[in-house]
């Protein structure tokens, strides 16, 4: 890198090369004690260029969004922008080559890949999220769950709250954002010492637009859930929507795997839901291979589970989380699919 010592040091042994011939002992001069002073001396010309370049590299490193390339102390107009762009939000449409040239300058040179190749390895970019654990249990502490901090492709404002719209998700966003702007993400039961695993990805299932939850359910050692879940508010200093002016919860699923048919659960949270096991089930039955279904749960299905909501009415005016899991049976090949979820009125 070129930091402000790198550049003091080189400059050093250039003027030293090209000043301390002209001292040396053929001109009289002893070079055991005129070369000391004269490195001294020289350091002190050079000490005011060294405290100049710190300064500049610090102005740039306080520069929201810059960075300086290797070769940018030859000229400024190397100075490119770091921003996270649109890209990073890409829903599975990022499948398509990202070697195209950069549109912004017809310089020819195609832009480097090695960040977000780096980006799609760790689950940042691209149509896929993988699964992360659950602190303890299925429903994560206290009903929040816990990933990266992804930038979103407009501002919070531009989103509608589900409880103003009734739509929790349509699919309409790019993954793995909800139509009311907040996060899907992905839970299995390995801290807690299962062997559950999974994925979710943004896929077109049967005509649709869907998050389909594929993976392995099984019941080893006192596991047994897959889920995929999102908050259902995104302002933070709320945490909860009140849902009293619907009637339920509806879903659109299908399910394609070989031992997909059979029961799913939804798992619905709230401030009584104090534990990490803690929440309020409801259960649907769904066939394999009979494409799209829709699937209405009443607030009166649900039923608590866990420390608090068993010994608590289900109040639904501070819901804080909706999961959609598969639980409590093995299946072999999970292939869960869901194109729609939101509020409904009878």
């Amino acid at each position: 890198d070129a930091t402000p010592l790198y550049l003091l040091a080189r400059s050093q042994r250039r003027v030293r090369s090209h000043c301390l011939p002209y001292f040396s002992s053929s001109k009289g001069y002893s070079s055991n004690t005129m070369r000391p002073r004269i490195i001294m001396r020289l350091n002190l010309l050079l000490l005011p260029v060294a405290m100049i370049l710190a300064s500049v590299s610090c102005v740039v490193a306080f520069v929201p969004g810059m960075r300086i390339s290797p070769s940018s102390y030859v000229s400024s107009s190397t100075f490119t922008c770091a921003r996270s762009g649109p890209a990073l939000l890409a829903s599975s449409s990022d499948s398509e080559d990202d070697d195209r040239p950069d549109s912004s300058a017809n310089t020819g040179v195609k832009k480097d890949n090695k960040a977000m190749a780096f980006l799609r390895k760790v689950g940042r970019v691209g149509g896929r999220k993988e699964f992360v654990n659950a602190v303890g249990s299925d429903e994560g502490p206290a009903g929040k769950a816990s990933g990266p901090n992804l930038a979103m492709t407009k501002c919070k404002s531009a989103f509608k709250s589900c409880v103003e719209s009734g739509i929790i998700d349509d699919m309409s966003e790019s993954f793995p954002y909800t139509t009311c702007g907040t996060t899907w993400r992905g839970f299995t039961d390995q801290v807690m010492g299962g062997v559950s695993y999974g994925r979710l990805e943004r896929e077109e299932v049967d005509g649709r637009q869907a998050n389909v939850l594929h993976g392995k359910v099984s019941l080893y050692n006192n596991g047994g859930f897959v889920q995929m879940a999102t908050d259902l508010s995104l302002d933070p200093f709320v945490g909860s929507v009140d849902a009293t002016a619907y009637d339920g919860i509806e879903l659109d699923v299908l399910c394609q795997g070989k031992d997909d048919t059979g029961s799913f659960n939804v798992h619905v949270r709230n401030p009584a839901c104090q534990r990490q096991n803690s929440s309020y089930r409801a259960t649907f039955q769904v066939d394999s291979g009979k494409g799209w279904k829709t699937v209405r749960l009443p607030w009166d299905q649900f039923i608590g589970f866990g420390p608090g909501p068993e010994a608590t009415p289900f109040d639904v005016s501070e819901l804080r989380r909706v999961g959609v899991v598969a639980i409590g049976r093995t299946i072999e090949d999970l292939n869960l699919a869901l194109s729609g979820l939101r509020f409904y009125s009878a």
